[in-house]
């Protein structure tokens, strides 16, 4: 499979974890978002993803799969083990319960797109932008840590599809300075993933196409 990715997209994030805790083997393209104007706005791209966004999944046969939770669904129907989900129906709403905060209410506010837009209509400068991710952060970090009830993970003593959203959240959360200190659920779920390779090799700092200057030595598996 080829994986068309940015190294800080939170949903490209998503979906190389995913990947790696499948096992699934991937080629990386890179797609800058923010150099000449974004890579992803270019015809080239554009073939691929028409929407001009990222992830996009190059299947084994061509075909190409759009947008991330499509994708983790895709993967986790071809690839059951292990299971995104749980079997119980009400677990497997509670673990969709967080994955939908995020990636409905908390991501869609605080993406690239909607950065530039607020930039370029009402003048913000990076202190407001931040202040904006910062309140919508926290907004839904507030109920993800009422719900999370796992002492492991988000949800029992395995990865779900919740930890899967949740993890390049909290990363975009550190990247804005978010206060953090009110969450040691979510923070607590963050680091036990650290230990865990799909996680590690999934990480910004880590990609084929992280600045030199963020780069992080690579984790060891």
């Amino acid at each position: 499979m080829e994986l068309y990715s940015f190294f800080r997209s939170s949903a490209a994030y998503r979906v190389r974890i995913g990947l790696n805790l499948k096992r699934i083997p991937y080629k990386t393209h890179p797609v800058n978002l923010t150099k000449n104007g974004g890579e992803n706005r270019k015809l080239t791209y554009l073939v691929v993803n028409p929407q001009g966004k990222v992830p996009a999944l190059a299947l084994d046969d061509g075909r190409v799969l759009l947008q991330s939770m499509a994708i983790l669904e895709y993967l986790d129907e071809t690839v059951p083990d292990p299971p995104f989900l749980p079997r119980d129906p009400f677990e497997r709403a509670q673990v969709r319960s967080v994955a939908n905060i995020i990636a409905c209410d908390i991501h869609p506010l605080n993406n690239l797109a909607v950065q530039n837009r607020i930039r370029a209509e009402f003048g913000a400068d990076e202190a407001g932008l931040e202040r904006w991710c910062q309140h919508w952060i926290a907004e839904g970090f507030r109920a993800i840590e009422s719900l999370i009830e796992g002492e492991v993970y988000c949800f029992g003593d395995q990865p779900t599809l919740a930890d899967i959203l949740l993890i390049p959240q909290v990363f975009n959360a550190r990247r804005v300075k978010a206060d953090l200190s009110p969450f040691p659920k979510i923070v607590a779920v963050d680091k036990r993933t650290r230990e865990l390779d799909a996680f590690a090799k999934a990480h910004p700092m880590v990609q084929p196409d992280t600045p030199p200057e963020l780069a992080s030595p690579r984790p060891k598996v």
